[in-house]
């Protein structure tokens, strides 16, 4: 009897230990896949040539459709990485469909993965392309709202073959470029917007007035209230004489957390 309780209690044992075992390799397996969580969707980014990042969650969050849609809205994210700026869009603007493309197919694979895993799958879609080929094919259509997180260093300290050198410098697309293809693929009532490095806002601004794209919206972004802005979040259209909507964002309060209006801006996405 005595020996019959002392295998039950190593069997109790046993399966408490396997289950712990369990919880750990699961617990492991996540943090492998380097998981970014948001409030409706999370995003596997260890694949991806561009990672979650906070020029890609500030555009995402900053960047707004033309309010005359309310349906059938197209949007295209070029570059699109592990497809965070797509679900972020999807998640806005319910009645929109979102194609993201990207040279890279090992970020596109990962996208689809996080879209198909996220509330939005059925609106989602992702393809290895190269925006200025695509462009070229009148087959895609217009798009009411493209969006883009582009390459923008200028100076390569990444090997010329290597995947983030091609994602991060400007000269695998050029600005110049990079306008020119949105202006083929961009609807008549469209909205263009990227995020750059606010010492190259002169150089794009200027390529999107040679492209008959007009400036809109902006604002500039600033790390803390003493810093000057590192980063610049620019929106386009091809209307004229538009009166720009000027603003400027402090991200950290003195005390490194994030201030009330950047908290206020990610509020639908941060956790």
């Amino acid at each position: 009897m005595k020996i019959e309780r002392s295998w039950q209690m190593i069997l109790i044992l046993l399966t408490y230990y396997v289950s712990i075992c369990r919880k750990v390799v699961n617990l492991w397996l996540i943090m492998s896949k380097d998981i970014f969580t948001f409030k409706q969707f999370s995003v596997n980014h260890g694949a991806s040539s561009m990672r979650v990042g906070t020029d890609a969650v500030l555009l995402g969050s900053w960047a707004e459709m033309d309010a005359s849609y309310t349906s059938g809205a197209r949007v295209l994210d070029i570059g699109c990485g592990c497809g965070l700026i797509g679900m972020m869009i999807a998640q806005r603007y319910p009645f929109a469909s979102v194609l993201g493309i990207d040279i890279d197919a090992p970020s596109v694979y990962e996208a689809k993965e996080n879209a198909e895993a996220s509330p939005f799958a059925s609106r989602m879609e992702f393809m290895v392309a190269d925006v200025r080929s695509f462009s070229e094919d009148s087959s895609r259509g217009l798009f009411n709202f493209v969006l883009c997180n582009p390459p923008y260093y200028t100076e390569d300290t990444l090997p010329p073959d290597d995947r983030r050198s091609k994602a991060r410098n400007s000269h695998h697309l050029s600005f110049a470029e990079l306008v020119s293809s949105v202006t083929k693929i961009l609807s008549a009532d469209g909205v263009f917007a990227v995020v750059i490095p606010m010492q190259a806002r002169g150089e794009f601004v200027g390529e999107a007035l040679k492209n008959n794209l007009n400036l809109r919206r902006e604002c500039s972004v600033k790390t803390t209230l003493r810093k000057a802005p590192k980063r610049v979040l620019l929106e386009f259209d091809l209307q004229k004489n538009n009166i720009i909507d000027i603003q400027t964002i402090v991200l950290q309060n003195p005390d490194g957390s994030r201030s009330e209006e950047y908290s206020t801006l990610c509020k639908d996405f941060y956790l």
